[in-house]
């Protein structure tokens, strides 16, 4: 009997069949990430209409509240309410560490990552007050600080790598890294939904995250890296040219692809950046207003919105930062901040100020009485 030769498994041998399996492995670790964007819905219209009608008949002139009025209507389409209502406020505060900071692009050293974190967790920083005065709880999580945090019961664990790698000797983190750090930021919202959220917040902490934000922000924007690129946390302005000197050689090290956000994150991003992707996606697809903060969560909602355009429509610019990246990264999303400090903290501090505004701007939409209900004649 003559047995036939086995035909090839598919066209191209091994080397085609090892790539479809490439495939299907990264289509296999993109699952959530995958499920969560396919979850996101456009804005509901109809909502949208009946809150831009009322608005109208507010005993006002219309349009005399300016952005709290279009930013009342956006909450209406997103909640799918023509009358939504804020209660439950959530600030996410995302850790990690990077490891370009050993190229001297940060005033501060790393040590400082592990410091704040303990900071939040006894309620002493920046975003801890400003939390409280807008009664928004912060949920605080370690994506990838480069030290063994002390286990307390408010801090999350989603620490994928003790801190990034040097993005200036190749790639910041794997490609599987970074989809775990997206994941852990879907993760955190998911684990306090129970708790409800009708609005969230998203803040940073890691030492040199200025830096992998710019480099972000030059690589999906196209601009180039000196001006994308400010002081951080108080350079000087030789540190300054050093930095961007940094940026532009990790870009030419690992070339990432601005149309793969997977592959902007893994070559020169953080985990917290990530982290914060994956919060503003979840947002999204549980039909949550999103307040971004400054820069960092900036880069991270350019990531975000590469993965799935439709998140665009759920952000709001809570400020424009003092870092000059971040009003190239508005712009180049669309988003019009509600407000200018100048402000560069991070944390999530512009967020919470932002919170209280969307808070304010749906209470004047559902409490404010119309002409008809106050009995005051409209305008000729």
């Amino acid at each position: 009997m003559q047995i036939s030769p086995c035909p090839p498994l598919i066209e191209g041998g091994w080397e085609n069949l090892k790539a479809l399996f490439g495939v299907v492995l990264k289509e296999e670790m993109m699952e959530k990430i995958n499920h969560t964007i396919a979850d996101i819905k456009l804005l509901d219209e109809k909502s949208m209409a009946e809150a831009r009608i009322r608005q109208d008949g507010l005993t006002k002139p219309q349009g005399s509240l300016g952005q709290l009025e279009s930013l009342s209507i956006q909450i209406a389409g997103i909640k799918a309410n023509p009358r939504p209502r804020i209660t439950h406020k959530v600030i996410f505060t995302l850790a990690g560490d990077h490891g370009v900071t050993q190229e001297g692009v940060s005033a501060y050293p790393s040590e400082v990552t592990p410091q704040m974190v303990g900071n939040f967790l006894r309620g002493g920083a920046g975003i801890s007050v400003l939390a409280r005065h807008v009664g928004a709880r912060v949920v605080v999580a370690d994506l990838g600080v480069a030290s063994v945090l002390e286990q307390h019961p408010d801090l999350k664990n989603k620490k994928v790598a003790m801190g990034t790698q040097n993005m200036v000797r190749g790639p910041a983190m794997s490609r599987e890294e970074a989809i775990r750090s997206i994941e852990a930021g879907i993760d955190l919202v998911e684990e306090e939904l129970g708790k409800g959220i009708d609005v969230l917040g998203t803040g940073d902490m890691g030492i040199g995250n200025t830096t992998a934000s710019s480099a972000i922000t030059s690589s999906i924007t196209g601009t180039d890296v000196a001006s994308v690129t400010g002081k951080g946390t108080g350079l000087k302005d030789e540190d300054v040219d050093r930095k961007v000197k940094t940026i532009q050689k990790a870009l030419g090290v690992n070339r990432p692809n601005p149309k793969d956000a997977i592959d902007v994150l893994s070559k020169v991003g953080g985990f917290e950046i990530g982290g914060i992707a994956g919060v503003i996606l979840a947002g999204a697809r549980y039909s949550i207003p999103v307040v971004i903060d400054g820069f960092i969560s900036g880069a991270a909602a350019l990531i975000a919105t590469v993965l799935s355009p439709l998140v665009k429509s759920y952000l709001i610019a809570s400020h424009q930062s003092a870092e000059q990246g971040h009003k190239i990264i508005l712009k180049f999303l669309g988003l019009k901040p509600l407000l200018n400090l100048d402000l560069r903290l991070g944390e999530g501090t512009g967020a919470a100020l932002g919170i209280s505004l969307v808070e304010a701007s749906v209470k004047i939409l559902d409490e404010m009485a119309t002409f008809a209900e106050a009995g005051v004649s409209e305008k000729n």
